[in-house]
């Protein structure tokens, strides 16, 4: 029916800013798609592809109204790290190990999809996030400066990437300088020219604008010309054929699989993470309701497709979504024709291409690699804790020193460790009941009644948390014994997800207590913890009238069990009768 409604609502002014929106991020697609394949190491026709069967797919599929898919910066940096083991000369496997990545990352996230666990992304600490773009943008940044300088990267794939860089710089070629003038001239023309953008409010071409600009210079002065050898003054972009991506199924080579695995590992945490989160920043300001299970599988969806489509694998881009909000973009049809015409501008323009100088293209990629980093965001994080500051710099340490897919998982891994412990913490305390019938948390030192204690449980009731319910109601039954206490009231109203392993340590001190004559009653007890005791046969031995079901917000069910015990211990003339009548209940208050 929403798909229904969604036809039926669609209109021709919908339409035209859908159209608008789309045609603007096509005209940044483009040269993003060729720069960010040139990050993976792989033929820019790739990223262009992906540009439009990434796009498309997730577009077709998605939940966001915004957000636009295809190449980015983080992940074709990780696509050159999982790809790092193949012999960069020998094209042919390097282009079949992609294809096979892709093909692997769209599993990756249609069975994260298919189980439903798109919400476990919020356990991923925003603070790996950051160390890992920190550490994306450094390495990008290093990674173009061999471009940038016009001299032939060094080294192998096997390498560290700051080792490959080393011998670049120290043992390579003699600087080029009209690379570097180009490269110079990319990084001024990006930066000017997005200030004018953001300025006059100026369609946001800027990138599409530098690249004409430099490879107008580059060709009027002959750079780009090839000379009587063939070869030209500046290295250029390679050769795109005039064509659309063809189907086309990736060889499997078996003894690729374990080194692709890992990779496409780390590419579907991040291809997620990187997605959910611009789409829920963009869905804050519109009131959109975000369904992350289905964009997951839109995800996924999409990269199978490129995969087969000879794409460069891909997720939610930040500057794209942007730009198709900001111009105005209503439903996912924008996605649709950002890539048919990127599609287009690919049949009629592909022969230019090889016009444009790498240099410039490496000058885009610095200012992007500077951009890619929130400064602002990265010294607050730092700032905010050890906790995560300590996840920022491991997370960025690992991804230089060891390489990005390694880091991301060792990110996840820290941030689900460190949470557990946090969850873990089961606190537990006293309360009494003041003279003016206010039921607190007990301070130290102070009197309480010598017959009937409170205690409150709160937190996690998982088997993490089994060995801090063992320690606080070892010191319930240690009190219970030293003082002679004849009720315990246990207030179970602030935990929550009870496992096996904890209510069954529950059901041991019920019944222990229960067979020294102490009488316990469980108070706000919660309809899930409720329904876990009953499975275990609990209503079998255990008197109903001592749970106290938390059922009216206005009426608590700790008081009631209060006011049982003090009857109870009046029947037993260990107490005179409340003086407050039964019904007057309102009289107590609960904070």
């Amino acid at each position: 029916m929403a798909k229904v409604g969604f036809a039926l609502n669609y209109d021709s002014v919908k339409g035209r800013h859908d159209v608008v929106a789309g045609l603007t991020v096509a005209a940044i697609s483009f040269p993003q798609a060729m720069a960010y394949a040139l990050i993976a190491g792989v033929d820019p026709r790739f990223g262009v592809y992906s540009a439009i069967v990434v796009t498309i797919v997730a577009s077709i599929f998605g939940s966001s109204s915004h957000l636009i898919n295809g190449p980015t910066s983080a992940i074709s940096l990780l696509v050159f790290t999982a790809l790092a083991f193949i012999d960069s000369e020998n094209s042919t496997q390097l282009f079949e190990g992609l294809f096979l990545l892709a093909v692997l990352v769209g599993v990756f996230q249609i069975v994260i999809s298919l189980f439903k666990l798109g919400n476990l992304t919020r356990y991923i600490s925003e603070s790996v996030i950051i160390g890992f773009m920190a550490a994306a943008a450094f390495l990008l940044a290093v990674g173009q400066l061999g471009n940038a300088l016009g001299v032939r990267d060094k080294g192998n794939g096997h390498m560290q990437v700051l080792h490959r860089v080393w011998l670049t710089l120290s043992h390579g070629d003699h600087v080029n300088y009209r690379a570097v003038v180009l490269s110079t001239a990319a990084v001024l023309l990006a930066v000017v020219l997005r200030k004018l953008v953001r300025r006059y409010g100026w369609p946001q071409i800027d990138m599409l604008a530098v690249l004409i600009i430099t490879s107008v210079i580059a060709y009027l002065a002959g750079w780009s010309i090839p000379g009587a050898g063939g070869h030209t003054a500046v290295s250029v972009a390679a050769k795109i054929p005039r064509s659309l991506p063809s189907a086309h199924v990736p060889e499997v080579h078996t003894e690729f699989l374990p080194h692709l695995s890992t990779g496409a590992l780390a590419i579907a945490f991040v291809g997620i993470i990187e997605a959910l989160s611009i789409a829920k920043a963009i869905a804050y300001q519109t009131q959109q309701k975000i369904d992350y299970n289905r964009q997951i599988m839109a995800e996924g969806l999409a990269n199978l497709a490129g995969g087969f489509f000879q794409s460069l694998p891909g997720s939610g881009s930040l500057s794209r979504s942007a730009i198709n909000f900001q111009s105005g973009a209503k439903t996912r049809f924008s996605g649709i024709v950002s890539a048919a015409t990127v599609a287009g501008a690919l049949l009629l323009f592909a022969p230019l291409l090889r016009y444009v100088p790498q240099p410039a293209l490496a000058g885009l990629l610095l200012v992007t690699a500077v951009r890619l980093v929130d400064f602002k965001r990265l010294i607050y994080t730092v700032k905010a804790s050890r906790y995560d500051a300590g996840l920022v710099i491991v997370t960025a340490f690992t991804g230089v020193a060891v390489d990005l897919d390694k880091s991301v998982l060792l990110g996840v891994v820290l941030s689900i460790l460190l949470f557990v412990p946090r969850a873990a913490k089961l606190k537990a305390r006293e309360l009494i009941v003041t003279p003016e019938r206010v039921v607190r948390e007990r301070i130290s030192g102070e009197n309480a009644d010598p017959l009937v204690v409170i205690y409150d449980l709160e937190g996690e009731l998982f088997f993490g948390a089994a060995p801090e319910l063992d320690r606080h109601l070892a010191e319930i039954s240690k009190r219970i014994a030293d003082d002679d206490i004849k009720f315990v009231v246990l207030r179970l109203k602030r935990v929550r997800h009870p496992d096996v392993v904890c209510i069954e340590r529950i059901e041991h001190f019920l019944r222990e207590e229960t067979a020294r004559g102490v009488t316990v009653l469980l108070a706000g007890v919660r309809p899930d913890t409720l329904a876990v005791l009953n499975n275990v046969g609990f209503q079998s031995w255990f008197a109903a009238e001592h749970v106290f079901p938390e059922e009216d917000e206005d009426f608590s069910a700790t008081l009631k069990a209060v006011r049982y015990a003090h009857s109870e211990l009046a029947d037993l003339n260990l107490r005179e009768p409340p003086p407050i009548a039964p019904e007057l209940t309102s009289f107590y208050y609960l904070v």
